[in-house]
């Protein structure tokens, strides 16, 4: 049996100035205690907008504080949110490998897809794709810990060019994964993608025997395909916590957070109401408690038995030896870790802290003897069919030689798939061939003309770019147009170029129904009007000059609908100007 400690960083109001910086140093102070009494886990959850319930959105952050104020506790995501609105896969990869690389190798991936309306509306996350979305995700992402490099990606929801993500992680292939369970099929999940069971349901021991016996079933079976480039066969679950030689004070220091936990928690992932910044998440829980099944009067002391539900929720909130035995009832059903949580709701630091310290010292040692041994024994029977699951699974890829960084070409991929509403993969064959043929093209022009421009004066510029060859110079620009890039723009775009004798020429892009034309003259009512040199206006063509310099520089000038110049690359064809 393992422990760990978890957290939400919770916060009932009333706040005060300062509240948020003091949870934040008291958990910290917490976990050094854990990590000297011999805990084996923190846990530090991702959550957005759950004001009270968690102000815990940036758990990397506060890990990465964790890892130099500690020596050996294992440093967990619990969770970390994969919807790629929520976290770009690339982001995630690279946090953790920085993590795992500043903690000695001490990190864990608890990942998850989110439910709570506040997060995936806050973020755009469609519920019927977030599972979709997660599992998209953890293969992209386990293949950025070991593809070097990384050899890109076209889903659905991810579009991603052939990138070395670094750092790579200290553990290899990479830390063990998990998942976030609150169900039955949630633990199957877990089981099928061979990646360690974060149960947050409160079940019995007796319960929980059920879903362990089906997850190591799917584990040692045929169904199990790993998610990642190695297996974590683990289950843990997760409780409330406070400990004390006296029941009846433990009761009176932990029952409140434990019942806040959990009237907290169906507040936010039920049908409850929410005004931001207004709702009063503890107020209401003292007026409706009872109501909702939380009833402080319900837990008494009566010496017997722990159960984690008791009329109202209860955990591990007793003494040692009630917690030993509960403990004990869950190792007898095959789980692996206990997570408890004791920083919920009105807990206060100096009895979480004494709690631990109890808990090391009354609890613990009763589970380390022969621990190493069980643990052994478990791994070598699970041996052949974690050999067989990863056998399964689809190894690295190799990324062909010759392959380039084009931001051209990539952007061309990458804005067809954003249009299409489709990842470019699912495209027809000679589509993605025509369009990368074209950015090809684009570049080869790009090239030549960049040698032609490149160091030469105005006026030799000007003799070679006469009269025809910006007719076809301007012909090619209204060819290249894309509709998509547009954002619905109807109306004429006038190009002056000046030449060093003080003469100008102008040129007219009509855009309408979709198409463009270029004529030689004034617009009759130009949307924009763009002045500059002729050759800096090849120059910029060329990548040889910055428009953002000349417009300084006063060389290039801007009129009418300025908010429209910077749109004008993509238009024609060009790469995004962000």
């Amino acid at each position: 049996m393992r422990f760990s400690i978890f957290y939400e960083h919770q916060l009932p109001r009333p706040w005060d100035h300062g509240e948020e910086h003091r949870l934040y140093k008291d958990a910290l102070e917490q976990i050094e205690i854990a990590d000297r009494v011999g805990f084996d886990y923190v846990w530090e959850v991702e959550h957005h907008f759950l004001e009270e319930y968690s102000h815990s959105s940036a758990p990397e952050v506060f890990l990465a504080a964790a890892s130099q104020r500690t020596k050996r506790i294992r440093l967990g995501h619990g969770i970390v949110q994969l919807p790629p609105n929520v976290n770009h896969p690339a982001r995630v990869a690279e946090r953790v490998a920085t993590l795992d690389l500043v903690s000695d190798g001490r990190v864990d991936l608890g990942t998850g897809e989110a439910s709570s309306s506040a997060e995936l509306g806050g973020f755009g996350v469609r519920r019927t794709e977030k599972r979709e979305q997660w599992a998209d995700a953890i293969d992209a992402i386990t293949r950025m810990f070991v593809e070097e490099p990384f050899a890109g990606w076209e889903s659905k929801y991810l579009q991603m060019p052939p990138r070395n993500v670094i750092p790579k992680t200290l553990q290899k292939p990479h830390p063990p994964l998990w998942v976030a369970c609150s169900r039955r099929e949630t633990i199957h999940l877990a089981a099928r993608n061979g990646v360690g069971a974060l149960s947050f349901s409160f079940v019995e021991p007796e319960d929980a025997a059920k879903w362990t016996g089906e997850y190591y079933r799917i584990i040692e079976s045929d169904e199990c395909v790993p998610a990642g480039f190695a297996v974590n066969p683990n289950v843990t679950v997760v409780l409330p916590l406070m400990l004390h030689e006296d029941e009846a004070t433990a009761i009176d220091r932990g029952i409140d957070g434990a019942h806040f936990f959990g009237f907290a928690l169906a507040h936010y992932y039920g049908t409850t109401p929410h005004d931001p910044g207004r709702t009063d998440v503890w107020a209401e829980f003292e007026e409706r408690r009872a109501a909702r099944g939380f009833d402080r009067d319900r837990i008494i002391a009566n010496a017997e038995t722990l159960n984690v539900n008791v009329g109202s929720l209860r955990g591990a909130v007793g003494t040692p030896e009630q917690v030993i035995d509960l403990v004990r009832r869950y190792e007898t059903a095959g789980v692996d870790q206990v997570g408890f949580v004791l920083q919920s709701g009105p807990n206060r630091h100096e009895h979480i802290c004494e709690s631990l310290e109890l808990f090391g010292k009354a609890v613990m040692p009763h589970f380390l003897e022969g621990r190493e041994e069980r643990e052994a024994r478990k791994a070598e029977r699970l041996a052949p069919a974690i050999e067989a699951a990863l056998a399964r699974r689809a190894p690295a890829r190799k990324l062909p030689p010759g392959y380039q960084i084009d931001e051209e070409a990539e952007l061309v991929r990458a804005r067809r798939a954003r249009r299409s509403g489709r990842p470019a993969g699912l495209r027809p064959v000679l589509a993605v061939v025509r369009d990368e043929a074209q950015a090809t093209a684009r570049r080869r022009v790009q090239r030549g003309l960049f040698r032609w421009v490149h160091g030469r004066p105005d006026a030799e510029i000007e003799r070679r770019f006469g009269a025809r060859a910006q007719r076809v110079f301007f012909a090619g620009m209204a060819r290249q147009y894309d509709p998509s890039m547009a954002a619905g723009f109807e109306g004429e775009l006038e190009f002056r170029l000046k030449r060093t004798d003080g003469t100008q020429t102008a040129w007219t892009i009509q855009v309408r129904g979709g198409k463009a034309r270029a004529r030689q003259g004034e617009a009759r009512e130009p949307a924009i009007v763009i002045v500059t040199g002729t050759g800096d206006f090849l120059r910029v063509f060329a990548g040889d000059a910055n428009p953002a310099s000349l417009l300084m520089d006063g060389r290039l000038k801007v009129r009418g609908n300025v908010e429209l110049a910077p749109k004008l690359s993509e238009m024609f064809g060009g790469p995004s100007p962000y």
